[in-house]
Order: structure tokens, then sequence, then C-alpha cells
């Protein structure tokens, strides 16, 4: 089915990678070819990137991570994102994230953590989560040596990282240990039962199609049931989660799924604000970069997140 995509965004159709949940080690291999022959990321100045690693989670392996720090003068204790990348679960990894926590080092002056979490079906649910986990109670104990504010540390997330990050809010306001701000979610998966009006519509949609959504939820859930931190839509109770900022693309599978979660929220007061973009696919703006609607949802993502944490540094000395 022919959709009325952006007329710039139209043109990359025909050269997006394959990405196919039924062989995933063609896929991961595929994928890695195309990055390795890409220029390789150069940050430019203004920001710092490090490797660094954070505890496993009880007795888990250790949690490989980038850090991402601007390099200007700070007045103070700096905000903190911590970024899970997408994938379905089973694809992709924290090096392919650190463009965006650059431009939002840059934009939003925050050190931005991207998160190397283990991926299914090799690791099922709670791996990845668990190592999300981690990575925040890293970020929120060692906040001192990173330079953070521990009241100002936001979780985010792209497609099945938007499920971790969504997930991460929902534990950490369960626990009482209320470390997350805020939420970023960009174009998320929210719920495996995959019914929604968007899949249904969607079906062999680009480069995300429900078959996909149903391998990759498959090789997560390992046959275990889902729970709110593997699903988030599955939550009864979305009452006192921090505020969220969530997009989605029109002709997505995972579309309904955000605005639902977002209604969901917001019905619940939860401060919420939700955008979608005309004529894109699900991750058109990581690969119609050039694009303006692509430029608008990525600049979009930046100013809530200065806007987030600017709140609350507000709020914290009103």
């Amino acid at each position: 089915m022919s959709h009325p995509y952006d007329r710039e965004v139209a043109p990359v159709i025909p050269y997006l990678p394959r990405v196919d949940v039924a062989d995933v080690d063609g896929t991961r291999a595929g994928l890695a070819a195309a990055a390795s022959a890409a220029p390789s990321f150069e940050p430019g100045p203004g920001v710092r990137i490090e490797a660094r690693t954070a505890p496993g989670l009880d007795g888990a392996p250790p949690v490989d991570v980038y850090v991402v720090t601007p390099t200007a003068p700070a007045d103070g204790p700096r905000p903190a994102l911590v970024w899970l990348h997408g994938g379905g679960f089973v694809i992709g990894d924290a090096a392919e994230s650190l463009p965006f926590l650059c431009r939002a080092a840059q934009e939003a002056g925050t050190v931005g953590v991207s998160v190397q979490y283990r991926l299914a079906p090799e690791t099922a649910f709670p791996g990845a989560f668990d190592d999300a986990r981690a990575a925040l109670a890293w970020v929120a104990t060692e906040a001192g040596e990173l330079g953070v504010d521990a009241g100002r540390i936001a979780v985010g997330g792209q497609s099945a990282g938007g499920a971790l990050a969504a997930g991460l809010a929902l534990h950490d306001r369960d626990t009482g240990a209320r470390r997350v701000a805020f939420q970023l979610l960009d174009i998320p998966v929210i719920d495996d039962r995959i019914d929604t009006e968007s899949m249904r519509d969607y079906p062999d949609a680009l480069l995300w199609h429900r078959r996909n959504a149903e391998l990759s939820w498959a090789g997560y859930l390992a046959g275990a049931p889902a729970t709110p931190y593997a699903a988030p839509g599955r939550a009864t109770d979305l009452r006192g989660l921090p505020p969220a900022f969530i997009t989605v693309n029109q002709f997505d599978p995972l579309r309904d799924e955000g605005l639902e979660y977002a209604r969901r929220l917001a019905h619940a007061d939860v401060p919420t604000e939700v955008h979608m973009y005309a004529g894109t696919f699900h991750g058109s703006s990581g690969v119609a970069v050039s694009a303006a609607v692509s430029q608008r949802q990525n600049s979009d993502l930046c100013a809530a997140l200065a806007r987030a944490v600017t709140a609350i540094a507000e709020e914290a000395h009103a």
C-alpha cells in the first residue's frame, strides 16, 4: 500500500536497510556492514565522549556505557539523560545514539549516558531492563563524579528503547526511588499485545512492521508473561509518573501505542506532550536526516528536554 510520505522523506525509501527479525544474525551483519562503510562519527567541538562501565545489577555482568559531557564551563551540576537505543530489543548498540546525545548535550546541557544493554533473543527479559536499571542507579550514585544533578535525571529512548525508558519510570515510581524526573519517549514500543488500528493498517510498513514486532516481542519475552516493566502499556495505574514528551510517526505500526500511552498519561494527570509527524515512517528521522520534518522531530526532542530540565531546576529553587 502506498502512503503520502513527506516529499523530502520519500526519496530515501528505495535505499532503506533490510530489517528482518526472522533473521537476526543476517540483519545484524547487514547493519554492521552499512555502519562500517559510513564515515565514522566525529562529535565536533563542545562535547567529550568517554567509554565507561557501570556495575551490573544483582550479580549481572557490568554494563558498558558511553558518557557524553558538554565541555563548556557550567555553573553547577548538569542534568542527565539516560538513553536506551532502539532495535526491537534484538539489534542496535549504544554507539548509534551518540549523534543525538551530542546534540542534546549542546542544546539542553545534558550529560548523556547511552546504555549498551544485552540483546534478545540471547538474553530475554529482564536482562535489558536490568541493564537499564543498573545504568540509572550508576548515574544516580556517581552523580558527583559525573558532574550530574541527581535531581534532574531524565530517561529516554527510541523505539524499543522507549519501552525500556517507560518501564524504568514505572519501576522508579513503584519502588519509591524517585530518581527519574522526566521521560523522553521517541517513537516508543509500548505494548506487546500488538492490537492497535495502526498495527492493522500498516502490517507491511517500512523498516518496522507487524511481523517484526511479533518476533521481537517473542524473543524478548521468551514465553514469559509480559509485566508493565517489559510492556508499559500493560500498566494499570500511570498516576505519579514524571512528565513525558512522546513522538510518533504517521505511517508507523507503533503510532497508536504511543498515542494511547500519551492519552492515558494525560488522563492520569501526568504532564504530557505528544507530537505526530506527518508523512513519516518508523525511524525516518534517523535515515532521512536532511528532511525538514526529520530535523523538526529531532529538534523537538532536544527542545523538550531542555525545557524540562530547566523547569525542574526552577521549581527546585522556587
